[in-house]
């Protein structure tokens, strides 16, 4: 039995080149989010596999702290690393210098739909010139000396789905596995995540898609494997607050039985170790400023997880503190909050 209080995932038969994911259940690269301290927490509570966020290529190759920092993978069984950009040299050399630094993964960024990103030609832009997509790819293959996977959006728009072509460009060239987001450029995160319409992807390549988008129930993980075609899930704000969340879904695709959430002395005990880690991963005043939207997401899923509301004064607290340890102590008194209404 894991930490969290229900079975560990069986291995699954996903496969990405030589490397072997302990299941099919990934935890998303998200900016600002997945940060190595919580990817270590999500591998230990039975994420198959964890992606770091966003990492420029430029300021990667020329050493940007910050960007190091961002693709830190020490602690990890399996390091995969996200790449950005639209310069095929600069991809080469970031792809080569990440494997050399320890990634076992390379994957790149076609599908991010932020404006900063999207006017710098990457991400999802990329996915109106799907030339130039192509030559990233192959640089990347040819430089990583290590898998290369592509995680894309179905297209710019409803009119320009380009998925289904980016694949199989991707997997012409030597890239090992696509992620696919079900939804376009344009709907950034609203509507519905479109998983049916990951099944053309599927249909046109032989590697491994893996399906993305709105993961946020374990019971619904299976419908999303069967409507996307898919060999695997990936969980991206599903898992705000919660780190178990991706090894939950695991969890109960290999044994089908729902998982319950961890009690709240488990949630408040991996809060505090995240906290903890981003204090010393960035220092103390940094580490404060990266670490309050996630404080208010474990809250959030703290009081959801036992059917409350999420104590406002102690949340607004928690997220404005300056000093660690008045952060601390709102985010506890949270906590004790949610108790006391559950022993009421």
């Amino acid at each position: 039995m894991s930490i969290t209080g229900f079975p560990e995932p069986a291995v699954a038969d996903l496969t990405i080149g030589p490397a072997r994911p302990a299941n099919s259940v990934v935890l998303a690269p998200m900016s600002g989010v997945t940060d190595i301290v919580f990817r270590r927490i999500a591998a230990r509570l039975g994420a198959g596999m964890v992606v770091s966020e966003m990492v420029a290529c430029a300021e990667f190759v020329r050493a940007d702290e910050e960007s190091r920092l961002r693709a830190e993978g020490s602690g990890l069984d399996l390091h995969v690393v996200q790449l950005a950009g639209r310069d095929p040299a600069w991809i080469a050399e970031a792809a080569r210098l990440a494997v050399a630094a320890g990634a076992d993964v390379v994957d790149l960024n076609m599908g991010c739909p932020a404006k900063k990103v999207v006017g710098g030609h990457g991400g999802s832009a990329l996915l109106k010139d799907l030339d130039l997509a192509t030559r990233l790819i192959a640089a990347a293959v040819a430089a990583a000396g290590a898998p290369v996977t592509v995680k894309m959006r179905l297209g710019w728009d409803a009119d320009s789905i380009v998925a289904p072509e980016l694949a199989a460009r991707a997997e012409a060239e030597g890239a090992a596995l696509v992620t696919v987001h079900g939804r376009t450029r344009s709907q950034f995160y609203e509507g519905r995540a479109d998983w049916s319409a990951i099944r053309a992807v599927k249909e046109r390549v032989s590697i491994p898609v893996i399906a993305n988008g709105d993961l946020t129930a374990v019971e619904h993980a299976p419908a999303m494997l069967a409507g996307a075609g898919a060999d695997g899930v990936m969980i991206g704000r599903g898992a705000q607050g919660r780190a178990w969340f991706p090894g939950q879904v695991a969890a109960y695709l290999a044994t089908g039985r729902r998982p319950a959430p961890p009690s709240l002395a488990t949630q408040r005990e991996l809060a505090l170790e995240h906290y903890e880690g981003l204090l010393g991963l960035y220092g103390r005043d940094t580490g404060v400023r990266h670490a309050r939207k996630h404080l208010g997401w474990y809250l959030d899923a703290a009081a959801a997880s036992v059917g409350r509301a999420t104590p406002p004064d102690a949340k607004a607290a928690a997220l404005t503190a300056g000093a660690p340890e008045t952060a601390i102590a709102a985010f506890e008194r949270a906590f004790e909050d949610l108790e006391w209404e559950l022993a009421a």
